[in-house]
């Protein structure tokens, strides 16, 4: 185990615009990884619903859009397993090797034209593979930096600036290629993305690097390896057996399966809570502010729940509701999956500065979160307008889904960044890793409940759909306002 300061020494500490060498490496890698990770994503939902006639599979709209829902669930909840075996097996940096290895085999899979088998194939590869290395990049991140170095803030900046660079393009190019020529060249494209990533991490990774994430913090002993390697053993052989036998039974239906990942959502952060609670390891002061964490905790799920909707409900509502001809040019529906990206990038700079200038004068916690829930609650509230207007039989103007995409941007700047700042002040000591990854799972959950929820949508009921969801965001973000002055007096000194 090398010290901080063996790191540090370690890493070229100039080259990429004043900051370690080592940041051109995983920005370069993290936006060819976000590249085929949205590229992919702009067109699958259309791959699943579209005819097989239109190169797609031809399930049903409602099954596609769970789905998409269970599937982006299961790639945040894999982040748990892949910050473990960075910490007890293979350090961060051959971890992020292995998932973008395993990302890219699951494109390739895609990028051969096969039926739903080859589907579930790509999206285990994927969300496995995400799982090891979305987790662990920004782990490389921070250790570029000593914890004094006033670079920092502003090496994550540039690093997220890469994320939204790749999820900006992406969809553009792999969208209009998978939708105008054909899906599975589409995806090839987005494993050549995921290829690009890999070849500038392994070119780069020595010489730019150093020992950055190059140990295992927390290593196994080999009678450790031995006991854990054959309980995983174990298991996966039981799921795969169990698997196999409940498929051919017909039990294990898409709908099972999905309510299943939805009950999950809401179990593993109920177990987290209760586990973290009741330990001995968790002081008063940290079971308080884990209780002012709960209700944070849910709002974030609730934006989630709304955000999400961008890849499955209104992917499907640019393809069948908005015109897509502006003049004589026709768009792509898949573009409208650049938007939340390039909002970001766009709008992160101006909010970074507010928060600034405002010092001590900006809203607390709670409020970025209640005003964060209100801007998401709005995002769905305007789509109601045209379809009250015209009814659901017109085409839309594409300015609405536009409107929409920006609303739900606002509300992600004001409660993303926050909520993550919240859980390192609120977390306890002992679980602060574990904290982190409770965190991720808002996201997860939210797309887990949505598997069952986005059920509902059909563009003759978008009205009460859109409205409903919309409604409950804004009552939401109202009680957590209302419940502020509670919510800190529970923090315990947490602003």
């Amino acid at each position: 185990m090398f010290s901080k300061e063996e790191i540090v020494k370690s890493v070229p500490q100039k080259g990429f615009f004043g900051h370690p060498k080592g940041l051109m490496s995983l920005f370069f890698t993290e936006f060819w990884e976000r590249f085929s990770y949205y590229g992919m994503r702009a067109i699958l939902i259309y791959y699943m619903y579209y005819e097989v006639t239109q190169g797609g599979l031809g399930l049903d709209r409602t099954t596609a859009n769970s789905i998409m829902a269970v599937y982006g669930s299961l790639v945040y909840m894999s982040g748990i397993i892949g910050g473990w075996i960075a910490d007890r097996l293979f350090g961060t940096t051959r971890t992020v090797f292995y998932g973008g290895v395993l990302i890219m085999l699951g494109h390739v899979v895609l990028s051969f034209p096969g039926g739903i088998t080859p589907l579930f194939i790509s999206m285990a590869l994927i969300i496995i593979g995400t799982g090891l290395l979305k987790s662990n990049i920004s782990t490389i991140v921070g250790d570029l930096y000593s914890e004094k170095d006033a670079r920092r803030d502003s090496g994550f900046s540039i690093f997220y600036m890469g994320i939204n660079m790749g999820g900006f393009l992406a969809p553009l190019i792999v969208g209009t290629i998978g939708l105008e020529y054909n899906f599975h060249l589409g995806f090839g494209l987005a494993a050549v993305g995921m290829a690009l990533g890999l070849i500038v991490f392994l070119l780069t990774k020595k010489k730019n690097l150093g020992l950055a994430g190059s140990y295992v913090p927390n290593p196994m002993s080999k009678e450790e390896r031995k006991k854990v390697f054959s309980r995983i053993g174990i298991v996966i052989v039981i799921v795969l057996v169990l698997g196999y036998i409940l498929v051919q039974q017909g039990i294990m239906t898409i709908d099972v399966f999905t309510m299943t990942v939805s009950i999950l959502g809401i179990v593993i952060p109920t177990l987290y809570f209760i586990v973290m609670y009741r330990s001995d390891r968790t002081t008063d002061d940290e079971k308080s502010r884990l209780l002012a964490y709960i209700p944070l905790f849910l709002a974030a799920m609730m934006f989630w729940a709304i955000q999400e909707q961008g890849s499955n409900i209104l992917a499907q509502y640019a393809d069948e509701r908005v015109n897509l001809m502006i003049g004589s040019f026709e768009i792509s529906p898949a573009w409208f999956q650049s938007l939340n990206p390039l909002f970001i990038i766009v709008l992160a700079p101006l909010f970074a500065w507010m928060w600034l200038k405002l010092g001590d004068r900006q809203p607390s916690t709670p409020k970025k979160f209640a005003f964060g829930l209100f801007f998401a609650g709005m995002s769905f509230i305007v789509m109601i307008i045209p379809a009250y207007i015209n009814g659901t039989e017109t085409l839309v103007n594409p300015f609405w889904l536009v409107l929409s995409f920006f609303l739900v941007v606002l509300g992600e700047l004001l409660l993303s960044p926050v909520g993550l700042s919240a859980t390192t002040k609120l977390a306890p000591g002992a679980f602060a890793a574990q904290t982190m990854s409770l965190w991720f799972m808002t996201n997860a959950s939210a797309q887990a409940i949505n598997a069952q929820v986005v059920k509902l949508y059909s563009p003759e009921n978008e009205v009460l759909y859109f409205g409903v969801i919309g409604v409950i965001a804004l009552v939401i973000g109202l009680l957590l306002y209302l419940m502020t002055p509670l919510i800190q007096k529970y923090m315990r000194g947490v602003k």
